[in-house]
């Protein structure tokens, strides 16, 4: 269409201003490139919050971080006591109250058992993922599910050490021994980064383990699941198992039970996949 000469200085006014008003919007709102192109995104995003395993800490989580962080979404690792499953559970209840708004949780390794107990009855956890993790059933304990099907060698690498109970007496702490870490726990992962690894792992008290489940949330919450094939801690039979009694949306990969430290990007697309499901709920 052809716009009259006497019309032109005031539509280049106009686009000028639309502009100016334009970037000081971006400036005041700090839109990020992953909000402003996320259009099946849900329109507030859901809150990630990780919890790892045994072995492991929350700095095992970096690499999923950061990408979940690059795509907008909040994201928090707390640490797990990793002292038992009942314990531990109501210190991750206690953290997810201070939240506001949906949450999907996800679980590395005995990490998912304490998801599994902590979102019970809570409201905001619209969703849960396991990552090459245990998702017990009510009775059933970590220990008895990882020798349920053949496959780990975990038991053989363990160093037990003793520590004394606040309310008195001993218990005992499990470490993978130094030199079989790598093999054993992150053969996927550089030495180099699993040499760290090792000489940071968090020991679990091998009471944790033994504790029977008393909720199992995934039988009332959507899941996700990640079952890694090169696992030598938790067999991925006993992960399959899993998968599917809760009815879990899986994926497989191969991989080794460090999976969020080996391959970041496959664990973030799942729980990004969890997390968009949240938009219906």
């Amino acid at each position: 269409m052809n716009v009259p000469t006497a019309l032109r200085p005031t539509r280049k006014r106009v686009a000028v201003a639309g502009a100016v008003a334009a970037v000081a919007a971006y400036s005041l709102t700090s839109v990020s490139p992953a909000d402003a192109t996320a259009g099946d995104e849900p329109s507030v995003k859901p809150t990630v919050v990780l919890v790892h395993g045994a072995f492991a800490d929350s700095s095992s989580w970096n690499g999923v971080i950061e990408r979940l962080r690059h795509d907008g979404y909040p994201v928090v690792a707390p640490a797990n006591p990793l002292r038992g499953l009942t314990y531990d559970a109501d210190y991750l209840k206690s953290f997810l109250k201070t939240i506001d708004g949906p949450v999907v949780l996800a679980g590395h390794s005995y990490g998912g058992a304490v998801i599994s107990e902590a979102a019970s009855d809570d409201p905001n956890v619209k969703a849960l993922v396991y990552i090459a993790a245990f998702a017990p059933e009510k009775g059933e304990t970590a220990l008895g599910l990882s020798n349920k099907f053949p496959g780990s060698t975990l038991g053989s690498v363990l160093n037990a050490v003793p520590f004394p109970l606040p309310t008195g007496g001993t218990g005992t702490d499990l470490y993978i021994k130094t030199d079989a870490f790598h093999h054993q726990f992150a053969a996927d992962v550089p030495e180099r980064v699993s040499d760290l690894m090792a000489a940071t792992q968090r020991p679990i008290a091998a009471a944790a383990l033994e504790e029977e489940a008393t909720e199992a949330a995934w039988k009332t919450i959507p899941s996700w699941n990640l079952v890694t094939t090169q696992d030598l801690n938790i067999p991925a039979a006993a992960q399959r198992f899993m998968a599917r009694r809760a009815h879990s949306h899986t994926t497989e990969i191969k991989a080794s039970h460090a999976v969020s430290v080996s391959r970041p990007g496959a664990v973030t697309r799942l729980i990004e996949q969890a997390a968009r499901s949240t938009a219906d709920r």
